[in-house]
């Protein structure tokens, strides 16, 4: 039998709020911009060292960005010719 699969009580995802961060993206319950995010995985950062330099980002915070950005920019979000967005 397979181990349960953990799940988040509170899905994360990235959210736009005129009241944080001027309301660019960012990873829900933080000041984590998703670019910043979208930009260690893009340049290949293991998951390790993101959550090295942003301890305060949720377990799922990774996954949360990569489904934003693959929403925002299409399966080739990981690519260096998809802009980073500027809102």
């Amino acid at each position: 039998m397979a181990a349960p699969r953990r799940t988040a009580a509170v899905g994360v995802e990235v959210v736009s709020d005129p009241t944080v961060m001027s309301g660019e993206p960012v990873v829900r319950g933080t000041r984590i911009l998703a670019a910043t995010i979208l930009s260690y995985l893009r340049s290949g950062c293991s998951a390790e060292q993101i959550f090295r330099d942003y301890p305060s980002l949720p377990v799922d915070g990774i996954d949360a960005v990569a489904r934003w950005a693959e929403t925002t920019y299409g399966p080739e979000w990981k690519s260096a010719d998809v802009p980073a967005p500027h809102h």
